[in-house]
This record gives structure tokens, sequence and C-alpha cells, in this order.
């Protein structure tokens, strides 16, 4: 197949084109490298040291002999590019990666705010128009999150996308399905809940085949075609507002920093090993809805996890020290949750576990790298509630020091 990967020059995107690329299809790189700048915003950089994408694809060639094709474009910005690029390469699937993707990051100001919603959803909405306009029969496969679920005790599995529910009416009760109910905890979730219902739309009113993936927490480095050359190695984000908590864990335990661990821990989180999110977003890629056809969701997700317990398991096997600090996300302080996963099962996903094996691997690249990080910006500090009118300053472990109105 020609697919198109929007964003696939991020943490999940770019795996996910060396995989593909390897499977024999033709693919296209779209990305406005945004995430790049971001790196320059923070003043932080990728832990593990990235070269272009222009590089990165000069290096899988002669690697392996295949080409990745490469276009600079703004989802977000330039709808009429879109429409041009779309019309001149006709991709077969299209992988939906360009959203800015963290919380933290879309809760830092308004200012954060207002960009993380005008990205994302300029870009899902300016997609779907396009399709629509160019008339392009493509798969379009969403990177989603569990996370417009929210993280609440409901005390039973959440389904995949869709609650069955019976309604009262005039002649007595009637079945109907509806999207599970959304309960976004940021704004960057939110973003992706507001995804859905566009998806949703354009699917009834225009039959454009979606698959909508809403995915855990991806932890891990490497995949087998990042292994294959170190200039082909994926980004690692160790940050507050960019690195996933289990690699954090990981980065702390490496470089003697304290695992920090917001709240009381309780919080329970599906995680997945980057390894199975590009197997998944491959399996998904085979298994394309009919046109017409309701969009397919699938709960891309292998395991779940309190977060106290990842920590204390990081620090058995690295003897790290394990420190509880104020939580700045407003969230519950405990939760469970169970999560049904049965259609990548189905289709034939063998599930990559919370290995001590792994663990290790992500701590040797730490410290491989170890010089790179910058020990000041380890600590998460966005908030999600603020004092209108008030900065707090932080120490580096993420104390308040003082109020500067």
């Amino acid at each position: 197949m020609r697919i198109a990967i929007l964003g696939g020059d991020g943490f999940v995107g770019w795996p996910t084109c060396l995989h593909l690329s390897a499977q024999g299809h033709e693919v296209h790189i779209v990305d406005n490298l945004s995430r790049r700048w971001i790196d320059t915003e923070l003043g932080v950089q990728s832990l593990t040291p990235m070269d272009s994408i222009q590089e990165r694809c000069r290096i899988w060639k002669q690697v392996t002999g295949e080409t990745l094709h490469f276009h600079l474009l703004d989802l977000a910005k330039e709808y009429e590019r879109l429409k041009q690029w779309l019309a001149e390469y006709r991709p077969d699937a299209i992988v939906h990666f360009a959203e800015q993707r963290a919380a933290p990051y879309s809760m830092k100001t308004d200012r954060h705010k207002v960009y993380t919603v005008t990205n994302n959803v300029n870009a899902t909405h300016n997609l779907l128009a396009a399709l629509v306009e160019t008339d392009i029969d493509a798969h379009l496969v969403h990177l989603g999150t569990m996370g417009v679920y929210g993280y609440s005790s409901v005390g039973a599995p959440i389904p995949e996308g869709y609650l069955d529910i019976e309604i009262d009416t005039p002649t007595g009760k009637r079945a109907q399905e509806v999207l599970y109910p959304t309960k976004p905890g940021s704004v960057y979730h939110m973003t992706k809940s507001l995804d859905q219902i566009l998806f949703q739309f354009y699917a009834q009113n225009d039959g454009l085949r979606i698959t909508d993936l809403h995915q855990g927490i991806v932890w891990g480095t490497h995949t087998d075609q990042t292994r294959r050359h170190e200039q082909l190695v994926n980004r690692f984000d160790y940050d507050g507002d960019y690195g996933t908590v289990l690699n954090r864990f990981l980065i702390q335990a490496a470089i003697g920093y304290p695992l920090t661990v917001h709240g009381t821990g309780g919080q329970t989180r599906a995680f997945i090993h980057i390894r199975d999110s590009v197997r998944c977003v491959e399996l998904a890629l085979d298994d394309a809805p009919e046109r017409g056809e309701r969009v397919k969701i699938f709960n891309q997700m292998t395991e779940t996890h309190r977060v106290r317990d990842l920590a204390e398991l990081v620090a058995k096997i690295t003897g790290a020290e394990v420190k509880y600090l104020p939580n700045p996300r407003k969230e519950a302080a405990e939760n469970d949750l169970i999560v049904k996963n049965d259609q990548f099962l189905a289709l034939g996903l063998e599930p990559t576990t919370l290995a001590e094996g792994l663990l290790s691997e992500v701590v040797e690249v730490a410290k491989k790298y170890a010089h790179r990080i910058d020990r000041s910006r380890v600590p998460a500090v966005s908030a999600w509630t603020r004092d209108i009118g008030t900065r707090v300053d932080r120490d580096p472990e993420g104390r308040a020091l003082k109020s500067v109105s």
C-alpha cells in the first residue's frame, strides 16, 4: 500500500514509519516538525540524539534499500496544500499522528491550551474535509488515547468505543448503541474527544472509512527497526511535559534521581510497549472498515498498573529511592481501570508485558546518554489549576519557592 503517515517524525510516528516500510509498504512522512520546535521552546532535548528527518530517511535507505518520502506540510494551517498533496499522491491509507500529544504541555498556560485545540482539531478536520473534497477512499487510522474516558472508577470494563444502552420510549424500552461517554482530564484529552465526534460525522455523512485507536501510555525505546542503526534511534522524552511516567521512572533511576510519584500514586493507567504500538497500527490497517460502516474503535493497550506499583518495581530493580510529591494534575487520587482489548487479541496481537529485561533495556539507554539529561527539566510542574495573576516558582523537585504577582 501507499501509506501517508502524518506526524511521522514523532515518538510513535517514526518507529511506525520504519515498521511499515520494512513490511514493504510505500511510506510517505508528512510532518511540520513542530515537535522539534517545542523542544526548542521548552529548552529540552530528546535523551537520545536525533538527526534531521532527512538524515534519518537517508540512513534507512542506506541500511535497507527502502525509501521513506518526506513532505514538509502543516495540516492545521495549510488546507489547500493538503488537498493538493492528497490529490497528487492519493494514498491507500493514512495514519494520523499529527497532533500535540502531551497533556501537561496542553495545560501549561492559556496559550498552550489554545495552541493544542487549534492544532489538533484543525489538523483532524482539515484532513477529513480534504478527503471528502478529493474523493479519496483511503482508510484513515487515527491515534487517539485511553484518556478520553477519564480515570474515574466505574466498576466495569471500558468497552471498545461503544456502549449498549436502553432508553425509555412511549412504546417501551428501546436498545441503542452510543459512544462510550468521554470524561477528558486535560485540554489534550479533550481534543481527542472532539476528534471522535468529527469521525462519527464524516463516517455517517460521507462514508469515510475510519479506525480510531484509543492508546494507553507508551513505554520503551526500541523496535526491531530502530535497532538497525544508531542513527535510526527513536526519540526519548524524559521531561515533565512529554516524558511518559514509566520511561521517566527509568530515567530517574538511571541518574540517581528520586522516582517522582505525584499524589498517592494510586492512579491506575493503561500501558503498551512501543513495539506493540507499531504492530497494532499494522493490524488496524489490515482490518479496514467498509465504506458506510461505523467508525472502528480499538483499545490499544496491553496491561494496567498503578503508578506507585510501577515506582516500587523500578526501585526494586534499580535500588532507586521513591519520593511522593504533590500532584499538579486535577484528578482522582485513586482509581481502578479495567479495559477490554479483545479486538487486537483476536487479530493476533501477542502482548509485550512489563518484563524486567525490557525495563533494564531502557535503563541502559538512559545510562548511555545520561550526559544529555538536564536534571532541572525532570520535575513535572505544569499545573492543572492556577490562581489568576499569580505565578508559582518551583525548585528542581517541584516544590513551590515563592509566589510572584
